[in-house]
């Protein structure tokens, strides 16, 4: 046997003990443990901390039930804003799977009729309506019924002169109905601008990722652009496609909230525990309702100058 033989099964036994090691997706999901450091962690230890590692400090996804019912609401304590769901499958997509399929499978992953569950509920003693996105539903992507979803929100706010809070996690506009999926960017950038003249306060909390169509339409509108954790990813393209494009290597933290921050697209970084009494403090100040919040806040050397942006 010749040395290129002998490597050859060396080889193939690497793989075989390699494949061995691995877990399946479903074992993965059976497994109490879970790693996000390099580590194994119990996974009920990051459940107790709403997500987040407290070893690493990775925030790791949440649904918008999760949101809701752990970070600010309370669970049953929140309306839920149901939205028309126009019919989409326009096209008659299929690529490796039929459109509808996604669908149905989204449907069942995320427990939504849509990627955007919409309610209203109560910060402490300030109504509000919010609207999360849900990356189990085709990646958190956005189409007719989302675009749906978010204009009846936002009309929810006219009606009874609420601020709007919307959590944005999303690859962006969905590819399956085309230029039916782009066209809701101006539609909701367009509704936006109807809380800016009713002077409504809008907040954005970027969680990771948030990429594509959404952050060039919704999320840039917002009075306060809030990142949840300093790694969560912010951008339009991907960073492969930017370096490709600059033709140049990006920096490691190229499309970070904290990098972001630095370059004015992002007003605070806050951890996923900390969301619900700041945007308290700051929905406090914009509604003009307690002048000790006032008081508290601006004492605050870290907070941004908070002016409306409008789109053009």
């Amino acid at each position: 046997m010749n040395w290129i033989t002998r490597l050859i099964k060396i080889g193939d036994k690497i793989k075989t003990n390699f494949k061995k090691k691995m877990a399946t997706k479903a074992e993965q999901l059976k497994s109490p443990y879970m790693s996000c450091h390099g580590q194994p962690i119990l996974k009920k230890i990051i459940k107790e901390n709403n997500y987040v590692c407290p070893e690493c400090n990775e925030h790791h996804k949440l649904e918008p039930h999760q949101y809701y019912d752990d970070i600010f609401f309370g669970k049953g304590k929140y309306e839920e804003i149901k939205s028309p769901i126009p019919f989409e499958d326009v096209l008659g997509w299929k690529d490796t799977k039929k459109y509808t399929d996604r669908l149905a499978t989204a449907k069942k992953l995320s427990g939504l009729e849509c990627g955007i569950l919409s309610v209203k509920g109560k910060l402490r003693d300030i109504d509000v309506v919010m609207s999360c996105q849900s990356w189990s539903f085709i990646a958190g992507s956005v189409s007719m019924p989302e675009g749906e979803n978010v204009l009846t929100a936002v009309e929810r706010c006219l009606t009874e002169k609420l601020p709007y809070i919307f959590i944005a996690k999303s690859s962006g506009m969905r590819m399956m109905t085309n230029n039916l999926s782009l066209s809701q960017m101006p539609r909701m950038a367009l509704a936006i601008n109807e809380l800016k003249k009713a002077k409504l306060p809008f907040i954005c909390i970027v969680t990771s990722p948030t990429t594509g169509g959404t952050s060039a339409s919704i999320v840039p509108l917002a009075d306060v652009i809030i990142a949840e954790s300093k790694k969560a990813i912010y951008g339009f393209a991907g960073k492969r496609i930017v370096a490709n494009t600059e033709n140049k290597p990006l920096n490691d933290d190229f499309q970070t909230a904290e990098w972001a921050q630095e370059n004015g697209q992002i007003d605070i970084i806050l951890d996923r525990k900390d969301l619900k009494d700041k945007i308290y403090k700051l929905l406090s100040i914009l509604l003009k309702k307690k002048s000790e919040v006032n008081l508290d806040l601006s004492n605050e050397t870290s907070e941004p100058n908070i002016q409306t942006r409008e789109a053009s």
